[in-house]
């Protein structure tokens, strides 16, 4: 998977601009009102949802499996972004605690065994009382049945990369031991839902 990610930043460079996602805005918002001030983002790419966060006092570190969107984002932010080089599912890169970790639009792209560990790995990092987001895909979206059929509510949508799509049902399985306490529907590139547990 790796250089899949290293190939797209390669030929795309900043492909999403430097606006947030709407995910990431209800995200800081969801932050703010949480005094969040250290924040963990897994799977962080060139930056994008990073600004908003720093933009409003929250000290931010992420994690990215592609060396070409780090040297994207040291290029933006210079050294006041904290990347640790690697794969989310080879977690944990330090051994802080983060009041708030935000994860977006990357569970999804792993598989059964690889999101639960996520989840946890993602929970064992959060301190008391801390916050963590995950924005993603719902069944409702377009791209949903599209691509082979891998498993259920999983496709592959182009060599070497998967896609599972949740509903409800799943959430509460794979988040109900991880301190689930809401979801919401987001519209944003695609149908999300925005998963909020709570140490």
């Amino acid at each position: 998977m790796t250089e899949f990610w290293d190939q797209l930043f390669k030929e795309q460079q900043e492909m999403w601009g430097f606006e947030p996602a709407q995910s990431t805005r209800l995200t800081n918002d969801f932050f703010i009102a949480h005094n969040v001030k250290n924040v963990l983002i897994p799977g962080i790419g060139y930056g994008r949802n990073a600004r908003i966060f720093m933009e409003n006092g929250m000290t931010v570190t992420g994690i990215e499996i592609s060396q070409t969107a780090i040297d994207l984002a040291h290029k933006h932010f210079g050294n006041d972004l904290m990347i640790h080089q690697g794969s989310v599912t080879e977690m944990p890169f330090d051994d802080k605690l983060y009041d708030g970790i935000y994860s977006y639009a990357l569970i999804q792209l792993l598989d059964k065994n690889a999101r639960k560990k996520f989840i946890q790995d993602c929970f064992n990092q959060l301190s008391d009382n801390g916050h963590m987001v995950f924005a993603t895909v719902t069944k409702q979206a377009p791209l949903y049945g599209q691509g082979v059929c891998i498993g259920r509510d999983r496709y592959e949508m182009a060599p070497g990369l998967t896609m599972f799509f949740y509903d409800q049902e799943t959430i509460q399985d794979e988040f109900g031991q991880a301190g689930l306490c809401e979801v919401t529907e987001v519209a944003d590139i695609y149908p999300f839902y925005l998963i909020k547990c709570k140490k």
